[in-house]
């Protein structure tokens, strides 16, 4: 997968990066024969933008929140690759409730007409990639060993409640999180093989690898496009600002959570160094995502919708409205 490094982005896109207009997606999608999932061509700079459009206003509304949550001392470290092994694991965790919830109300919501032409779970989906890194880190029984911080459960409970309640608010927490994960996410996959000296192969960072997009930079384009086109009223484009500016603070309290867990975290014992397999971790092989990915390209059918049904049916625990506030059980 091609990865265009526009910035250290680590929420969302570049703002520099142009969506492709309704009618170059549509010419390409009618010379090509291409589904809704696919990518269309990049769009020069020329391409028009209002700044009423909502990945315009989404932009300049959350410039100063986004430098904040860019400044915080565990992203700051995180990009020097000055990152513990526990301290990342403990962020996979976060990520993995979180986006279990996210994607728990796309599911809801996904035929909502302000959600539904952003759904693309093939493409996007990222809690079955996590629960793999978990696997990895932890074991086979990593269900059991993790539970929801406190700063984590804020922002899962903030998640179901705009999905519940007012679902195309919904739109705001995909593309903060998700164009994010395209964009510096890339640069935290590398930083965080480095320093942990993770296998190259892709063991424990899975959740920074999209292998249905083959242009994190078209597919951004496609995205941006498709949401500028929502029929949306003025109001409601500025509460998805006010959403997405919620986002980014929920993520700077998770980030002030790790960093304080991360003083408590004695380094000598937590050498980035240390092996991940055998007594300290899970096989990756055994996760079912990797199993259903290794049906696909030749197992047996079997295998693939056996790990999908476990995956769709988990029998850990996720954030509940009284979760635990405690990082590990």
């Amino acid at each position: 997968m091609e990865f265009e490094y526009e910035c250290f982005d680590t929420f969302m896109g570049c703002k520099d990066v142009y969506p492709a207009s309704s009618a170059v997606i549509r010419r390409w999608k009618q010379s090509t024969g291409t589904s809704q999932g696919s990518n269309p061509p990049y769009e020069d700079k020329d391409a028009t933008l209002s700044p009423e459009d909502l990945s315009e206003m989404l932009a300049a509304g959350t410039k100063e929140v986004h430098e904040k949550a860019e400044n915080t001392q565990f992203v700051k470290d995180f990009l020097r690759g000055r990152i513990k092994r526990e301290l990342f694991k403990l962020g996979s965790v976060a990520l993995y409730h979180t986006y279990t919830a996210m994607e728990e109300e796309i599911e809801r919501n996904k035929d909502h007409p302000h959600f539904a032409p952003l759904y693309f779970p093939a493409e996007l989906h990222r809690h079955q990639a996590l629960a793999c890194d978990l696997e990895y880190f932890y074991g086979s029984n990593w269900q059991s060993q993790v539970t929801c911080s406190q700063a984590t459960q804020r922002y899962v409970d903030r998640i179901h409640q705009v999905g519940r309640e007012d679902p195309v608010l919904l739109v705001a927490h995909a593309y903060t999180r998700y164009m994010g994960d395209l964009s510096g996410g890339q640069v935290l996959r590398k930083v965080a093989q480095r320093a942990l000296k993770l296998p190259p192969t892709g063991e424990g960072v899975k959740f920074y690898q999209f292998d249905a997009i083959h242009s994190a930079k078209a597919f951004k384009q496609l995205y941006r496009s498709r949401m500028n086109e929502l029929d949306l009223d003025m109001d409601i484009k500025k509460r998805l600002v006010e959403e997405a500016v919620k986002a980014f603070q929920f993520n700077m309290e998770v980030f002030e959570e790790l960093e304080e867990v991360g003083k408590t975290i004695q380094d000598d014992l937590l050498d980035a160094g240390m092996p991940v397999h055998g007594t300290l971790g899970g096989d990756i092989s055994k996760c079912p995502y990797y199993a259903a990915k290794m049906a696909a390209s030749g197992g047996t059918a079997y295998v693939g919708e056996l790990a999908m049904a476990v995956l769709r049916h988990p029998t850990g625990r996720s954030c509940s409205p009284h979760g635990s506030p405690r990082w590990l059980g």
